[in-house]
Order: structure tokens, then sequence, then C-alpha cells
């Protein structure tokens, strides 16, 4: 079997060789690995600012000061894991429609093979089709989406696919198991009371920011692991829950939002969710030249691989 890895920073500078996320093997394989990396360098579906085409490149070029070894769970991550980082899929900007065919058949040889899809966005209403492809191998997944928004929006201008309005897509296809679903970090201005209440009527669980700042972090987790139980899942989060002072490169921010140690505790407390896939949306790097947007992408990227490394240390993958 053959076992992909990044190359130690001893031996071989960060700054070096090609940008791959955490400088992994750049192989367009399902074969002898438990994830792959996929960009999908797409935002036509995008109602604001633009630019989260460019999301993937700013996250593997932040990604090479990532080590292997995480402190918070106390693992190395390739001591368990195999993984590459695939590259992109082929998408058609300005097609949303197209795209959404590409991006669903470009995914579905992961999931028939169970390797879980780390997903580097791009915008939001990619999520459809990713979840699309995770259906046609599991049936409706459950759904953990961290974000400031809901995107169960029925359209925007007439127009039913954009980033704000997959959820509502998804759920009308029968992709989410909403039973098990929740929403987390909800917040800012909203048209009316009708569009969280739109979200529960579709049978989601909306945990608002303003709500999880009251309970904490760790009964956040309790909730998040209540809701979805023992149902297979998928993670979605928008880099715009992450509060606008620690991450200002995202079109659309919301004050009020979550510090890099709330959002860290939360991802590490995933440890017990059957996750089968997960993408990181909505980072635009034009509008941050600091770097630290794409950089709080990485790391909550590194903490999900290392949730992983868990569960296969303990036999739970």
């Amino acid at each position: 079997m053959v076992r992909y890895a990044p190359p130690s920073a001893s031996a071989s500078p960060r700054f070096a060789g090609i940008k791959t996320f955490m400088r992994l093997p750049y192989v367009k394989t399902t074969e002898d690995v438990d994830f792959a990396v996929v960009g999908i360098p797409f935002d036509t579906g995008c109602c604001y600012k633009n630019g989260a085409r460019f999301g993937p490149t700013a996250i593997r070029e932040a990604s090479t000061l990532m080590r292997n070894y995480s402190m918070n769970l106390e693992i190395d991550l390739f001591e368990y894991l195999s993984g590459v980082d695939y590259g992109d899929l082929d998408i058609t900007p300005g097609y949303i429609m197209e795209s959404y065919r590409q991006i669903e058949e470009g995914l579905r040889p992961f999931f028939e093979a169970e390797v879980t899809p780390v997903v580097l966005g791009g915008d939001h209403s990619i999520t459809l089709a990713e979840l699309r492809a995770a259906a046609g191998r599991f049936g409706p997944v459950a759904l953990v989406h961290f974000d400031s928004h809901l995107d169960t929006w029925d359209d925007y201008w007439g127009q039913k696919y954009t980033h704000g309005t997959p959820f509502r897509r998804a759920c009308e296809e029968g992709l989410i198991d909403t039973a098990h679903s929740i929403q987390i970090g909800i917040r800012g201005s909203q048209y009316g009371p009708e569009d969280i209440q739109g979200s529960r009527d579709l049978g989601l669980e909306v945990l608002t920011a303003n709500e999880l700042h009251r309970i904490g972090m760790a009964e956040g987790v309790k909730r998040i692991r209540q809701r979805t139980g023992n149902a297979r899942a998928f993670l979605s989060f928008d880099i715009d829950f992450v509060d606008p002072s620690m991450a200002p490169g995202t079109g659309t921010i919301e004050v009020g939002g979550f510090n890099g140690y709330e959002t860290m505790t939360l991802v590490q407390g995933l440890r017990d969710l059957r996750l089968v896939g997960m993408d990181l949306v909505e980072v635009l790097p034009g509008i941050d030249p600091s770097g630290r947007t794409a950089y709080m992408a990485a790391n909550i990227i590194h903490e999900v691989l290392a949730v992983l490394a868990l569960q296969k240390k303990n036999g739970a993958r």
C-alpha cells in the first residue's frame, strides 16, 4: 500500500515546491488514500463581492505553514492518514448548472471509494452539487453547517441557484437528513423573522451566534453531537462564521462572530461525527492582503484532518 504524506519541513523548506495543501503530493487518485483535498474555484453564485474563485490557491499557499502534529488533539495526522492534493475540478465560469454537473461528476468517485473529499471553495453555491454527489452514494446526509448566514433563501433576483439558496434546494431535492442537521453561528441583520423560521420549517435546527455565545462552546458541541447522532454527516464551513476581525477576507461579513480559539474548540468537538466529506468556502484573498483569512481556513481544515486521524486511530473509520 502506498502512503501519501507531506515532506518534512526540516528537510525541504516550506516556501519551496508546488503549493499543494500542506505540501501533500499532487496525485489524482482515490487509491490508498483516506482523504483528498479538492479545489473548486467557482464563484458565479456570488450575490455581492466575488473573488472566491481564488480561495483554493490562497488556502493552499497559507497551508504550507501547517505541521503534521495537532497538539490540540495530540495526534500526528499522517501516522494514521494517507492523503493527497487532487488539484482542482474543472468548472465553467458563468454557467452554474454546467458547473454543478462537473462538480457532481468530479466528486462522485471519492464518495464511491469512501475517500473523504476536503473541498476548497469557491462560493457556497458549490455545496449543492457536493451534496448531490454525497447523497448519490449514501442517501440523505446530516448537514453540519457553520456560517453567519442561513443560505436557505428561496431565490435572489428570481434566480433559484446562488450562494444564498443551496440548502433550500438541497432540502427540496431530498439530499439532507434534516432531522439530524444543524446550522451554527447565524447572525446579522435579516429580512425578517421568517428567515430563521424558514430554515426551521425545512426541518433544520438553528443555533444562532447569540445563543452559542451565551451557552458556550462546550455546550454548543453537545448540541451538535445530540443533533447529528450516528448519521453520516457533511461539514460545510463558511469562513464568515469567524468574526471579521480575524477573517476579513470574505464577501459578506457579519460582526459578532467567533475568534480563532472558539472556532477551533468547536471543530475539535466534531470527533464523534461520521464525516463523509467537507468543504470550506467563501475565502476572498483579494480583499485580505494580510492572508490571515486563508490561514484561518487552513487551520480549520488541519483540525478536521486531525479529527479524521483520531477516528482512524480509534477504529472509528
